[in-house]
């Protein structure tokens, strides 16, 4: 996305709707946040990440880590993270399983784009994949992001996601 002009917002109207960055790095909160988004759809690359790395990752001084809380508790997430030139990188972004189809995703996307605008973008930028969850692409374009790149490649993947902890998606 090329400006601010290009951003199609969608927000909600929803009083318990709080999204603050976190300014305080926390391996232990990031981890949280990975890979309870994350953990269905095989998000992996951080999975064996010790803390000293996700405390170097998270001390990067142009990375930002915001999240959305509905009524005080964590709803969803994004990492954004300056790369020079003007560019920006919505490195994470995803919500809560339990937070799905309530018009969160669109109105954080807007709010993600919209911060990346206020660091003073000119490039804004996201990285999906088919493994995301299935209306993730389609967000994205409403959004006004538009195709750039694509690539094919293959990985092997387990037959569960990872989830979240062990068996995490086996519930009575």
């Amino acid at each position: 996305m090329l400006g601010p002009e290009a951003l199609r917002a969608k927000k909600i109207d929803h009083s318990d709707l709080r999204i603050r960055q976190a300014e305080i790095p926390c391996p232990e909160f990031n981890r949280f946040l990975y890979t309870s988004v994350g953990g269905q759809w095989y998000w992996c690359d951080r999975l064996t990440w010790i803390y000293n790395c996700w405390m170097t990752y998270l001390n990067r001084p142009k990375l930002q880590t915001w999240v959305a809380y509905l009524t005080g508790t964590p709803a969803g997430y994004f990492e954004l993270e300056e790369q020079g030139e003007g560019n920006v990188e919505i490195a994470y972004f995803g919500l809560l399983p339990q937070f799905v189809g309530q018009g969160l995703g669109a109105h954080l996307l807007t709010i993600a784009v919209e911060q990346t605008w206020e660091m003073g973008a000119s490039r804004v930028w996201v990285h999906t994949c088919s493994l995301d969850r299935p209306y993730a692409y389609k967000n994205y374009e409403s959004r006004g992001f538009s195709l750039y790149d694509t690539q094919a490649i293959l990985r092997e993947l387990a037959p569960q996601p990872p989830g979240p902890w062990p068996e995490s998606y086996q519930q009575p």
